[in-house]
């Protein structure tokens, strides 16, 4: 990527975050149930990257996505911690790529943990693949104008002399 004095990059405090320090088994045990709490969150990230075009205007919308799935599993780990080890361990070691089919029982185990403790329900099939209307309190950004080039050379006038081509038409059918 090319940059010029007119870019300006974040500081180390813009972009110091605390991370979610969990393994791939544990962020996909507890992915449904996240995705469902942080939608709204969620939805405002994906939807300022989308207009801003830009990763360095969407900071603080990220921030606050990570703050919410860092709550949900502070929670999950207060209420239903035994249940989501057992859970993020049978994902972790009964297949290689993290199958749910395996781990229905330590899934439902789980699942109902955190509607009886969180009141959360699990999102049914499908659910993130429906369209939804997310509503925003931000403004759209201004659309930069289209930039209008003058012709690098002037068009010749109406009255110039044509003559015929020398060897005839590259269009056969026209002559």
């Amino acid at each position: 990527m090319v940059l010029t004095d007119h870019v300006s990059l974040p500081s180390d405090e813009q972009l110091t975050v605390t991370e979610i320090n969990l393994s791939t088994s544990a962020l996909r045990a507890g992915a449904f149930h996240v995705g469902k709490v942080c939608e709204h969150e969620n939805n405002e990230f994906v939807l300022c990257r989308q207009e801003l075009d830009d990763p360095r205007g969407c900071l603080a919308e990220g921030k606050v996505v990570t703050n919410c799935a860092l709550n949900f599993f502070r929670n999950v780990k207060r209420t239903c911690a035994d249940e989501f080890t057992q859970y993020a361990n049978c994902l972790d070691k009964s297949s290689g790529n993290f199958d749910f089919t395996r781990c229905r029982k330590t899934q439902a185990v789980y699942d109902k943990c955190v509607k009886d403790n969180l009141n959360i329900d699990r999102p049914e099939y499908g659910y993130f693949c429906r369209p939804k209307i997310h509503k925003t309190n931000r403004k759209k950004p201004e659309e930069e104008p289209i930039a209008v080039y003058p012709d690098a050379t002037p068009g010749l006038p109406d009255d110039y002399p044509r003559y015929p081509a020398k060897y005839g038409s590259r269009f056969h059918t026209i002559n």
